[in-house]
């Protein structure tokens, strides 16, 4: 499990980086870096493989790489330059962590069924998990891959949902309301879990059971149907000024607001 320290020492890497290079999208990245901590810390095993559908947080894929030995500083200082191997949106570049250029939304859900599919075609052994942002299920593509991941029973898939509530133009809700969720996923016939992403016991308990079924071991729920995991999460996670803040998913930090964030990440783990 990791714990508040690791977090933000990946947080502050993130917001480093990013303000280096001069670009935004970090309310989704600050977001989902729980989510991916837990996948590349606890859940995934060598034999399984990431696919990351929400592209635009490439930057929390590369500080959870750096974090777990896969990426170095030196990497980290090309994010966004030119030459770089650590693209806005990640490119299928040499990082053997990163099978897919992916960020045109929709996309992801796809790829990763066909993985899971390849592997069970091939008798192989592995687990494909799938993050995804909320907002992109306004696509009919996931819709589709999810319906063709329960018709060909692929219990090696997990889908993950990074909702936060917001997308580029506002709240899901008001831009395509798809809620609930859940009810819907489990409408076509997936397992589903619905937990606090941000919470590291519930992300390890959820994530570590979905991985389970495609490593050959027993898992709960219908056998053989592929598993989606809603997690509910703030977008500008760990930064008080970003946190809910739609317009957080563009700006820029400047060098002042850098300052900010850092000592607020610095202040809770003083009074914790």
């Amino acid at each position: 499990m990791t714990g508040l320290g690791d977090m933000n020492a990946m947080r502050r890497r993130l917001l480093h980086m990013h303000r280096a290079a001069g670009v935004g999208h970090l309310g989704g990245n600050l977001g989902c870096l729980d989510i991916l901590a837990a996948l590349f810390g606890q859940a995934m095993c060598e034999s399984d493989q990431f696919v990351l559908s929400k592209g635009h947080a490439a930057g929390a894929l590369y500080v959870t790489l750096w974090a777990h030995g896969r990426l170095s500083d030196d990497d980290l200082a090309t994010f966004h330059r030119d030459g770089t191997r650590l693209a806005g949106h990640p490119p299928a570049s040499g990082i053997p962590e990163i099978l897919f250029a992916t960020g045109s939304l929709g996309h992801g859900p796809g790829l990763a069924s066909g993985l899971a599919l390849g592997w069970r075609l091939q008798g192989v052994q592995g687990h494909a998990f799938c993050l995804t942002s909320d907002g992109e299920w306004n696509e009919g593509s996931c819709w589709e891959a999810l319906a063709f991941a329960v018709h060909h029973r692929l219990g090696n898939l997990t889908i993950v949902v990074d909702a936060n509530g917001l997308q580029g133009f506002g709240a899901t809700r008001e831009v395509m309301n798809l809620e609930p969720l859940a009810a819907k996923f489990r409408a076509f016939g997936a397992n589903v879990t619905e937990i606090d992403g941000h919470d590291p016991v519930a992300l390890e308990a959820a994530l570590t059971v979905a991985g389970r079924e495609g490593r050959g071991a027993e898992s709960p729920g219908v056998p053989g149907a592929p598993r989606v995991i809603v997690a509910r999460t703030i977008k500008g996670k760990g930064v008080s000024f970003m946190e809910g803040r739609m317009e957080w998913h563009y700006l820029p930090l400047t060098d002042d607001l850098l300052a900010q964030a850092l000592a607020e990440l610095d202040e809770t783990e003083r009074t914790r």
